[in-house]
């Protein structure tokens, strides 16, 4: 398939720059698969189309507060960085003008954070020793900023609007922004409808977002992301594959997790690793049923993704529909349902 078959024109002032004033307030388009109908509702209307022993899965994943200003060492040049991957105080970084940061190069953050780059790898990343006065993370929370997309152009307010409240272990370079809709007190109305919730982890790096420059979309090569499913989660999920009960996908990293994981070893299992899974169509999935998802930028790995969970044409009409009905696109846009039923 070629790249410009997932191209839509967005124009720029439906890309939201902000939150929604409350998480479940967002719009939903709720896309109807089998039949291609679309209704417009709003995301606590998610409720209604989630049923008894449905499985709803989550990424919990934490956003670093990754972007990061120095000055390089000796010379004061500035350089922006952005945290990838972390393994205690040794980070994978993207780095801005990254040719000019050699092994050795140090970069002083604060004068509670500087970092060594101690390897040098493809497409501006390099990997950095860390080193804080004090303990690193506490020291990374002080310094660091929320790594919002390049296409937010506002100030981000409130940290923890790009959190998602479920949020527990800390490793994204961004937010998995389809869980950002969900509030405290509607997964207690989902579980008292009795809807089962359970988590994964992917650890949102460079993978998820990196565009797509090839024409032929096959010719692309995906980073690899951390991934980690606990012998509980893996359980319940083959339980409701056993009973023919639906498992549905809060976003796409949920998604890349469940897909990853059936693909390696045929059901569910407690298991960490990396994944580079590259879904497109016509992909078929074998872990979920349905998804919930935001809109996602032209051409990108996501919508080739959710084009593979329908059709490409059905996605494709659904964001012409959301384009004319201005729906909020992107981070901090609206909501989207894809339903199997």
């Amino acid at each position: 398939m070629k790249l410009s078959d997932f191209d839509y024109y967005l124009p720029e002032e439906l890309i939201a720059q902000h939150p929604a004033d409350k998480r479940d307030e967002s719009r939903l388009l709720v896309l109807h698969k089998e039949t291609g109908e679309i209704e417009h509702k709003h995301f606590f209307d998610i409720i209604d189309y989630l049923h008894e022993g449905d499985v709803l899965v989550r990424n919990n994943s934490k956003v670093i507060p990754a972007r990061l200003f120095g000055t390089k060492k000796p010379t004061g040049a500035k350089v922006e960085v952005l945290i990838l991957k972390m393994e205690g105080d040794i980070c994978e970084c993207l780095c801005g003008n990254a040719k000019a940061i050699k092994t050795g190069t140090i970069i002083e953050f604060s004068d509670k954070l500087y970092a060594e780059c101690i390897e040098r790898k493809d497409e501006g990343i390099r990997v950095f020793h860390f080193h804080a006065d004090g303990i690193f993370l506490e020291v990374l929370n002080e310094v660091g900023l929320m790594p919002t997309p390049p296409y937010i152009h506002e100030k981000l307010t409130d940290n923890n609007r790009y959190q998602n409240v479920y949020a527990k272990p800390l490793g994204s370079a961004a937010c998995p922004t389809a869980g950002l809709h969900f509030t405290e007190e509607l997964n207690k109305k989902l579980e008292e409808k009795g809807v089962e919730i359970l988590d994964v982890t992917l650890h949102v790096g460079l993978g998820t977002f990196k565009p797509v420059k090839e024409d032929n979309i096959e010719d692309h090569n995906m980073h690899t992301e951390a991934y980690s499913m606990s012998a509980y989660t893996a359980e319940r999920l083959n339980l409701a594959k056993k009973e023919g009960r639906r498992i549905i996908a809060v976003g796409t990293t949920s998604t890349r997790t469940m897909e990853t994981i059936m693909n390696k070893y045929g059901e569910f299992k407690e298991c960490s690793g990396d994944t580079n899974i590259f879904i497109y169509p016509p992909y078929k999935f074998k872990a979920i049923d349905a998804q919930i998802t935001n809109f996602h930028l032209p051409k990108s790995t996501l919508i080739m993704m959710i084009s593979a969970l329908c059709s490409r044409e059905m996605i494709l009409d659904a964001y012409k529909t959301a384009v004319e009905e201005k729906y909020r696109f992107f981070s901090f846009g609206d909501s989207m349902f894809i339903d199997n039923e």
